[in-house]
């Protein structure tokens, strides 16, 4: 991949509008990873087009409308819950640091950290753009992946916020989740897959492809880690019911068809 002076320039550009719209974390610490985060990919969706007009294509423009719709929904969902949700706040305080300890140089980091990640993860699209290909097979097949990606994570968390209203002590298992017990982070898995597929065949040099690795492979781990995080909340909330212990011995955690029913003692994963 060559440097060029309209690479470099772009590439800061987006780097600009990510910590721009995730410096929201410096008022709350887990906005970093929340609001900033899905604010920051549909900023994205709305600045890559204009960076490069000339190089439009139907794949692209399909792709950064699907940043838009993603960002938004999943930051507007976060917004509401955050606002509306008194149960939702309380369990964020005892399992997400607020912050308040944590040294600025440590918050700049995680910030500017945050930011890059965020660039990387629609990296394949950026490089379609940046390196003028056009509307193809690939870029089909990879925005179709993307928006079932997105109708996933949605029906997903239309259906919990349903059961959870019909029965708030009661863990969800209707729908999507007698499939897996994430469907919302299958959903996300499923959209950043479909975003790494569709730049594949034009990505130019070892670069490039780092850059759309590197940003794939963190979503997908930081997905796991956080079906980790939801599936000791629920133990603790949970164990002792009966139906819970089976509908978790037989519906797996994040993959369907996968027979990975847990993932609690693997400490490695952060999400």
């Amino acid at each position: 991949m060559g440097f060029t002076e309209t690479f470099t320039i772009s590439f800061l550009l987006l780097i600009i509008i990510a910590l721009f719209v995730s410096s929201i974390g410096f008022y709350k610490y887990v906005y970093f990873i929340s609001l900033g985060y899905g604010f920051s990919i549909a900023a994205f969706g709305i600045a890559m087009p204009f960076i490069y007009w000339d190089n439009l294509s139907i794949g692209t423009i399909i792709a950064c409308v699907l940043f838009i719709i993603y960002g938004i929904r999943l930051g507007g969902y976060l917004l509401i819950r955050e606002i509306k949700s008194a149960s939702y706040r309380n369990t964020m305080k005892k399992e997400i640091k607020d912050g308040s300890t944590m040294k600025m140089v440590a918050k700049f980091s995680i910030w500017i950290s945050c930011a890059l990640l965020y660039v990387l993860q629609v990296s394949p699209v950026f490089f379609r753009l940046h390196n003028g290909g056009k509307t193809d097979v690939v870029s089909i097949v990879g925005v179709v992946i993307m928006a079932l990606g997105i109708l996933l994570e949605s029906m997903a968390d239309l259906q919990k916020s349903k059961a959870k209203a019909k029965n708030p002590s009661r863990f969800c298992d209707s729908g999507l989740y007698k499939i897996v017990r994430c469907p919302n982070y299958l959903g996300e898995v499923l959209f950043w897959t479909g975003v790494f597929v569709s730049g594949v065949n034009v990505l130019d040099g070892i670069w490039q492809w780092i850059c759309a690795i590197f940003g794939y492979v963190c979503i997908v781990y930081i997905m796991f880690g956080g079906a980790r995080r939801l599936e000791i909340r629920q133990n603790k909330n949970y164990g002792n019911d009966p139906e819970y212990q089976a509908y978790v011995k037989k519906t797996p955690i994040l993959l369907p068809l996968i027979p990975l029913y847990s993932v609690e003692k693997y400490k490695w994963l952060v999400g």
